[in-house]
């Protein structure tokens, strides 16, 4: 049992996580040219068609992400893991991952209500403020990924462990 549910733990951050960290970090990219001043010209509707999709995967795979923590803790209990230092290592940094993921989906909220603002002309969004805020985004999603990758890096090593790999 304890193999099938690693099994599908490790599917899970495969199938989950890296489509999120894939879709976050080519969002700033994308809302770059989406909140260029021409909203007609066909490279910012390109763009934004582009964004409005990444954001929705972005928000879709977080949510479903939450699963590869749950079989993971599952998994460790099974293997009588739970008080290990690079497990606890692990869920620290998938909590900072967490962290850094709902920043970066709050920051994509921010940029598509602004594009919503613009395109039914309710509102005057501060667009030079949003694209300001692009680079610490591009910044948060590239933490994001680099934890994701120490956190599998901890898997895989796992100190101390007796599997001599």
């Amino acid at each position: 049992m304890t193999k099938i549910v690693l099994s599908i733990h490790v599917l899970a951050a495969i199938i989950l996580i890296g489509p999120a960290t894939v879709a976050a970090s080519l969002f700033p990219r994308y809302a770059r040219q989406a909140l260029a001043p021409d909203a007609a010209a066909p490279e910012t509707v390109k763009a934004t068609a582009a964004l409005r999709l990444l954001h929705r995967v972005t928000r879709v795979y977080a949510a479903a992400s939450v699963a590869v923590p749950a079989f993971g803790i599952g998994t460790a209990q099974m293997m009588g893991v739970m008080g290990d230092a690079w497990l606890i290592a692990s869920m620290a940094l998938t909590a900072v991952a967490a962290v850094l993921l709902a920043f970066a989906v709050f920051t994509q909220d921010a940029v598509i209500d602004a594009l919503d603002a613009r395109e039914t002309e309710d509102g005057t969004p501060d667009l030079p403020a949003l694209t300001a805020r692009l680079p610490r985004l591009a910044m948060t999603t590239g933490l994001f990924a680099l934890t994701w990758t120490a956190v599998t890096i901890l898997m895989i090593i796992r100190p101390g462990s007796t599997t001599g790999a």
